[in-house]
């Protein structure tokens, strides 16, 4: 019996271990998988954009912003629903009252950023305005030769940025010189008294932008987007004498009765500026009187539809200077808010 009993529990296990090996194989689930997530657009996408450095100026004084149904916003919100996804900040070097020096410029970035707006810095190498009728040095740099003055350039240039770069902050786009019709910082660097003197300006501070940040498109930025002779006779000095840029800038202020004629030179300007020198192309200010926000509207329409029909995408954007001043603020009469602080219908442009 005892034998017996010992050949049943042999069987016995046999058969269990059969069972286990015959029964199915458990295999484990499948890992979901990740989701995709849609990518930010590309650095190079058109850019729909507002000059808006006057905004922590006009906040201090109490101005407030409106969306169309009357809704009180903050002012990148409202430029965003615009369809606007860019900001341009001017930089002075040492500026009286304080506004557009480093630390107010950090702060207006700071708020760009978190709007998710891309972000465009425009150098004056001025303590206030400079444009094509005044080019003035800062005080500091007065009395510099044009050696010391180029390294300034780099300086000041390298200081803002680095400042930018230390908040995680990278301007896509970077002006070196404001509307320089006629070079800057005279009269050393007046381009009519020596071209090679502002190339080598140019020159500098575009160094300083690569130092920085080498992603940055360096924009050389004149005013009378539709005057090609200014151009031409502009760029190839600065192309002669060793200056370096990735972006032509252009300014573009029409009347209501002659944008369609301004534009179409614009537009031939433009394409003549790429294939001349194989640059990009940006218009980085626009503007018309907040009275005449239909053509206004027409002409902006007009104007991107042209910047974006550019060859080889070379159109990078457009620009609306200021068009959040209203209601006589600086007696800036070309914005885009009526004097409610609504946005005109010259905004509704942004919106394709």
């Amino acid at each position: 019996m005892r034998k017996n009993w010992f050949i049943y529990v042999l069987l016995f296990t046999l058969i269990l271990g059969c069972k286990k090996s015959s029964s199915p194989v458990i295999t484990p689930e499948p890992e979901p998988e990740v989701p995709v997530i849609p990518p930010v657009p590309p650095a190079g996408s058109f850019a729909k954009g507002a000059d808006i450095s006057w905004l922590t100026e006009m906040e201090a004084n109490n101005v407030k912003f409106y969306n169309n149904a009357g809704t009180q916003q903050d002012l990148l919100q409202i430029l965003k629903d615009k369809g606007m996804n860019s900001i341009r900040l001017r930089v002075w070097v040492n500026p009286a009252d304080g506004w557009c020096n480093k630390a107010d410029v950090l702060a207006k970035a700071k708020r760009a950023q978190v709007a998710g707006m891309r972000i465009m810095i425009d150098f004056h190498y001025s303590d206030s305005w400079a444009d094509p009728g005044k080019q003035p040095k800062p005080v500091a740099w007065i009395g510099q030769n044009i050696s010391l003055l180029k390294t300034a350039v780099y300086n000041h240039t390298v200081d803002i940025l680095t400042e930018l770069k230390n908040n995680n902050i990278t301007a896509e786009w970077v002006q070196v010189g404001n509307e320089t019709n006629n070079g800057m910082l005279w009269e050393e660097g007046k381009a009519s008294v020596n071209m090679k003197n502002f190339a080598e300006l140019i020159l500098s501070g575009y160094n300083a932008v690569k130092a920085v940040s080498a992603t940055s498109r360096v924009i050389v930025h004149l005013s009378n987007g539709y005057d090609n002779a200014l151009f031409r006779w502009m760029f190839d000095g600065l192309k002669a004498n060793g200056a370096k840029w990735d972006v032509i800038g252009m300014s573009l202020y029409p009347s209501a009765t002659d944008w369609q004629t301004k534009n179409t030179q614009c537009l031939a300007n433009m394409n003549d500026m790429i294939s001349r020198y194989g640059s990009e192309v940006m218009i980085c200010e626009v503007g018309m009187p907040m009275a005449e926000a239909a053509a206004a509207k027409s002409f902006l329409s007009d104007l991107i539809t042209k910047t974006k029909s550019l060859s080889q995408s070379k159109g990078s954007g457009l620009f609306y200077w200021e068009p959040q001043a209203y209601n006589g603020w600086q007696n800036y009469k070309l914005g885009a808010f009526d004097d409610t602080g609504k946005p005109t219908i010259a905004m509704d442009a942004f919106l394709n």
